[in-house]
């Protein structure tokens, strides 16, 4: 449930909502909004009723909402306004503007990871992306550089201003992620792995939740409250396709998804057209379709030279390639505008 407080109530109110709730050994979530300070309410059902009793006794509380659906902090009824993620430097992710992810999927080299960082931030992305720990379907297949390659990308950041994410495997990397990345990724095959999210939902450090190769949009943003409970509001989704009969494509990209989470959830969205098809020659395609029905921005793979790439050079651009994608994504989102702006529109047709 969530506890409406009213437009005069002050911090004391607010701390004393807060008490309460702890006493009967619920978790208080406060979210201040511009017009209203909201607090979120988990825990058992048991005393529930009871607690939304003692709540509607207090001057301060405006009303007391139940909420039935499954998902509770990542949803509208948690939060009135559009979760905004400040990475620092006038990069913001779910903004106004559309945010841009671009790298190869691997760092292979100081040279190749540096090359890299220059094309894209000429092109207009605004994040760096890499993999220093790769989970890869062989064991055979190259598995990354580890720190080393965090630390060829953290020189790439020094160069050019661009901000670094990069995916989290396992909990025994957490420290090493931490000094380097300014986003942490949680890669599809983890998407579910619940001691993980766990973990990460103690940071303090902006996370990225890919969509699982199998999972639904309710597992999805499950998936995503296991960071919100413990703490971390920072999260962003990413669809990244889902796995079908389809052959002809890494995946089957599920582009229904990004207007259906924007409607269910305030945090911001990320299409992968990369991993959603698997070839190079689909990615812009499937990319301006993303940016067209809500994406709040695009996560793709980049690299100068795909037929060498040790990982995914078959769904990576070309730099001409990217450089033409990141010409039309411009057009687009300006045509269409900002996601508030056509929110309004539907608003008030």
């Amino acid at each position: 449930m969530i506890a409406v407080l009213k437009n005069n109530a002050t911090e004391e109110d607010k701390q004393k909502v807060i008490d309460l709730i702890e006493e009967l050994n619920f978790e208080a979530h406060p979210n201040t909004g511009v017009e209203k300070t909201i607090v979120g309410v988990i825990g058992s059902p048991d005393n529930r009723t009871f607690l939304k009793e003692k709540l509607m006794t207090m001057n301060c509380v405006e009303k007391v909402v139940v909420i039935s659906d499954p998902y509770k902090l990542t949803s509208w009824n948690f939060k009135q306004h559009k979760t905004v993620i400040d990475l620092g430097d006038g990069v913001k992710i779910g903004g106004d503007e559309l945010t841009v992810m671009a790298g190869p999927c691997s760092v292979e080299s100081r040279e190749q990871i540096l090359e890299t960082a220059r094309i894209v931030k000429a092109g207009g992305a605004q994040l760096l992306r890499g993999g220093a720990f790769k989970p890869r379907t062989s064991p055979y297949s190259f598995q990354g550089l580890g720190e080393e390659g965090l630390k060829y990308m953290a020189e790439a950041r020094e160069e050019t201003g661009l901000k670094i994410i990069t995916e989290l495997m396992d909990i025994e990397h957490i420290d090493v992620i931490m000094e380097y990345t300014d986003v942490i990724q949680i890669g599809a095959r983890n998407m579910q792995n619940y001691s993980l999210l766990k973990a990460i939902g103690k940071l303090d450090k902006p996370v990225m939740l890919k969509r699982g190769m199998s999972a639904t949009i309710k597992e999805w943003l499950l998936a995503a409250e296991y960071v919100m409970n413990e703490g971390n509001h920072d999260v962003i989704l990413c669809e990244r396709g889902v796995r079908t009969f389809g052959e002809e494509t890494r995946n089957t990209m599920d582009l229904s998804s990004i207007p259906l989470v924007q409607q269910l959830s305030h945090l911001p969205l990320i299409a992968d057209p990369s991993h959603g098809t698997g070839r190079w020659e689909l990615v812009t395609p499937v990319a301006r379709a993303a940016v067209a029905v809500g994406a709040d921005g695009i996560m793709v793979e980049v690299h100068p030279d795909p037929q060498n790439a040790l990982s995914d050079g078959p769904q990576s651009l070309k730099p001409a390639n990217y450089n033409l994608m990141m010409d039309e994504l411009r057009a687009i989102h300006k045509t269409l505008g900002s996601f508030k702006a056509r929110e309004k529109k539907i608003a008030f047709a």
